[in-house]
């Protein structure tokens, strides 16, 4: 029987973070769930492709749009569980567990991780609180890895071309088909600490309910870039 996860994974000159990432999911290889481990590449010019073949992974390369990147790793998978996590996350130790736990479970839903950066202080904690809270509330971010079956992935229309939120977007047509993973990932707070936590959370915050409000991904987008 072949393994049942793709792992899919966005990248744009990612070389610094994604042997972490990578090293984390042996354990699944050894755990025999990774069929295939696939990186989205929107145009690294730092290595990064090179970097994930030289560890196993398939790169498939195309225009740098988060969204995009992701529906074409998607389509290019194989397995009947996606597996979609950012090159800058890390799943802490015993993830399979909680993996095997919730396909065990046979649901149908998707499942998110909870969410820890990889920085100790009090705006960690509160940032990755929120996070979760929000998680709970049906809004997961990419950054907390998504695991869900190919079938309801096609079901939903998978991830929307789209240059910002659209992790957004498919948790909401995911809404009520979400549950948590007793698993955890953890994330680079990297961005953290070059912008700082109010700042960085605030535009976070700012930035969702412009999206909400109607706003497009693409103005969203540069909005974000010129900040």
């Amino acid at each position: 029987m072949r393994a049942p996860i793709s792992v899919v994974i966005p990248s744009l000159n990612a070389a610094a973070a994604l042997p972490a990432c990578l090293a984390a999911l042996v354990e699944g290889l050894q755990a025999g769930l990774i069929r295939e481990v696939i990186l989205s590449d929107g145009g690294s010019t730092d290595g990064t492709p090179q970097l994930a073949e030289g560890w196993g992974g398939e790169v498939i390369s195309g225009a740098p749009s988060r969204g995009g990147q992701l529906r074409r790793g998607c389509e290019a998978a194989r397995g009947e569980w996606l597996l979609v996590i950012h090159a800058d996350t890390v799943l802490a130790p015993g993830w399979t567990d909680a993996v095997q736990d919730h396909m065990a479970r046979g649901t149908g839903a998707a499942g998110w991780f909870r969410l820890r950066f990889d920085q100790r202080g009090l705006p960690p904690r509160l940032v990755a609180g929120w996070a979760n809270l929000r998680s709970v509330c049906g809004l997961p971010y990419g950054d907390q890895g998504l695991l869900l079956p190919r079938a309801l992935y096609d079901a939903v229309g998978g991830y929307p071309d789209q240059p910002l939120m659209e992790d957004v977007a498919l948790a909401r047509a995911l809404r009520g088909r979400l549950a948590r993973l007793e698993g955890i990932a953890v994330t680079s707070a990297e961005k953290y600490r070059r912008q700082g936590w109010l700042r960085r959370g605030g535009r976070n915050l700012w930035t969702l309910m412009r999206y909400a409000m109607g706003a497009s991904p693409e103005a969203l987008a540069e909005s974000y870039r010129r900040s």
